[in-house]
């Protein structure tokens, strides 16, 4: 019971604010509902004993978070910086918990994951301009971390959705960050898609190891 009551109060407050003030201008209310969900999911991770490479990884992606909740032109490279330490958490940590070996399958699906992920960001290779270095680095690193995670042992299935989740959500912020039109306002579904399973995607890997 005490677990689940913070992890509903954090994704109800993660709805609220991916239905409300998504795609509001930057602004005190914004930042403190859009990091209110991640505060009380790191705080459950923190409380609960997870493994302390999770705790250091939520508690980077809020850092990212509250970068991101300001102005794109000027807290967008230390977001991205704060995302890639987390996603450096996430690798050690899903590689800390044990990979298979030797399944075929296994090492497909990496391999489709990873060229897909690098096609698409040949796609938006055009668009990124003096963000080529930083996007080209945190793709790297989230395309390791999703491989790290299809690696996972047999029981880790939560985690595998959520690590999946987070680059779905990347990847879609990246589209609307970089081959949006120029002035054309964000859009009300991939603002609340990208939200959604980013959030969740998060709660997915912390149950994971949580409910191991």
């Amino acid at each position: 019971m005490t677990l689940w009551l913070p992890l509903g109060l954090a994704g109800l407050l993660a709805i609220t604010y991916g239905f409300t003030l998504s795609r509001s201008p930057p602004g005190p209310a914004k930042l403190l509902l859009k990091i209110s969900g991640m505060l009380i999911l790191t705080g459950v991770a923190a409380w609960a004993g997870a493994p302390w490479l999770l705790v250091a990884g939520l508690a980077a992606c809020t850092v990212g978070d509250a970068f991101l909740a300001g102005k794109a032109e000027r807290w967008l490279l230390p977001g991205m910086a704060a995302f890639f330490l987390g996603h450096v958490c996430y690798v050690a940590l899903f590689w800390s918990a044990g990979q298979v070996s030797g399944d075929l399958m296994n090492y497909l699906a990496r391999g489709v994951l990873v060229f897909a992920g690098a096609g698409y960001v040949f796609w938006l290779s055009p668009s990124l301009g003096p963000m080529r270095a930083a996007v080209l680095a945190y793709a790297a690193v989230i395309l390791v971390m999703g491989a790290a995670a299809i690696a996972l042992p047999p029981g880790y299935a939560l985690v595998l959705v959520g690590a999946l989740m987070f680059i779905a959500s990347d990847a879609i912020l990246a589209h609307e960050l970089f081959r949006r039109p120029p002035g054309e306002t964000s859009r009300l579904l991939p603002s609340i898609s990208l939200w959604n399973l980013y959030f969740f995607g998060q709660m997915m890997i912390t149950l994971g190891f949580l409910l191991k």
